[in-house]
């Protein structure tokens, strides 16, 4: 073997050496994909550190929460966020881990569900979470079982199979402290009610050790289902929940009902409640006419000033029930058969003539 042959083996030997030893470093850059490894390595270190979290999907929904000195918050609605799902999904997005390398090919990311939400055919949900050092994007796809799904890290051509399953919504109202208002019926002494239908009217009680509540005035001749009819009324303020929250227009349509509930305490909260479309809303106020109350009355109204709820319409008939729904059916007058004959009374049997003999 000529030493010109010699060499040109060992420059070719050479060379695929360091193409080897380049494609390794390249595949270190872009991730290490061994199993069990961390998909997005350093945030589990910086979840207090992230400032903000971006949620998009293809059909152009999207949420940003943002991190405020004491709590989270949803842009898109101006609205405090839940932070304890949050927490969530920074604790979740930190420990996910690689459980299995899939496709690279771009053409087979849709049947995963990690393509691109650049189209609006896209399925999977891109999550953007920043801090000051650093930040971390990924796309969350299809799930796969209940304990693990499939991602992309939005910069690399590697899917994955990872767990823990992440399950996240790219529709701001999913992201909103729901927590509204909590009055439980313990504490509840009057409502006075100007519902859209019928009469006012009022359900009370004198003590707190009375089950049931009072209604008047009752209409003449008229009775309740139960000595319980009241309590739908009477309970719709406990742990109640909004479904979203919108900023109340300045020409908005006038309230088509009003409620207003006393506490023995002092509590007084107002409601006034319409209709749009098939949204329920309502607008929240409150004052307090004890000492007691009087702070809880005064951040009630500075939380609610301004906003308008929208809450499930099951609450919201309950808030605003109508007298008539409280009441027991009239009874209904018997039918009479048009053009009935009377029936001709049964002929009595002649008397016989005869004598026995």
């Amino acid at each position: 073997m000529s030493g010109r042959r010699v060499a040109w083996l060992l420059a070719a030997g050479l060379a695929v050496i360091v193409f080897a030893i380049w494609l390794s470093s390249r595949r270190h850059l872009e991730r290490d994909m061994t199993v069990g490894a961390l998909v997005l390595p350093g945030l589990e270190h910086n979840v207090n550190a992230v400032g903000t979290v971006a949620l998009r999907k293809g059909d152009g929904t999207h949420a940003t929460l943002q991190k405020q000195t004491d709590d989270w918050r949803v842009e898109e609605r101006g609205w405090p966020a839940d932070v304890g799902k949050v927490r969530k999904l920074l604790l979740d997005l930190g420990a996910l881990n690689i459980v299995e390398e899939k496709t690279r090919l771009p053409a087979n990311y849709p049947q995963l569900g990690v393509e691109d939400v650049g189209s609006p055919k896209a399925t999977g949900t891109r999550v953007d979470v920043s801090s000051p050092a650093r930040s971390w994007a990924i796309i969350i796809g299809r799930s796969s079982g209940a304990k693990s799904g499939y991602v992309r890290v939005a910069t690399a051509p590697q899917s994955l199979l990872a767990a823990p399953l992440l399950m996240v919504d790219s529709d701001p109202k999913a992201w909103l402290e729901h927590a509204l208002i909590d009055v439980p019926v313990a504490r509840v002494r009057q409502v006075e009610e100007h519902p859209v239908q019928g009469p006012a009217f009022t359900v009370s009680r004198d003590k707190k050790e009375q089950a049931d509540f009072t209604v008047s005035p009752l209409p003449k001749g008229r009775e309740l289902t139960s000595a319980a009819a009241a309590e739908p009324i009477t309970t719709a303020l406990a742990s109640l929940n909004l479904d979203d929250v919108r900023k109340a227009p300045a020409s908005a349509d006038p309230p088509a009902a009003r409620a207003l509930y006393r506490t023995f305490d002092g509590l007084e909260v107002a409601l006034a409640g319409r209709k749009d479309g098939t949204h329920s809303l309502i607008a929240i106020s409150a004052q307090s006419t004890a000492k007691e109350t009087a702070a809880e009355a005064d951040a009630l109204t500075k939380r609610c000033a301004g906003w308008e709820f929208e809450i499930p319409d099951y609450k919201y008939k309950a808030i605003f029930s109508p007298l008539e729904d409280l009441l027991r059916k009239p009874p209904q007058p018997e039918k009479k058969t048009a053009g009935a004959k009377k029936t001709a009374p049964a002929p009595q049997p002649a008397k016989s003539d005869s004598v026995s003999k």
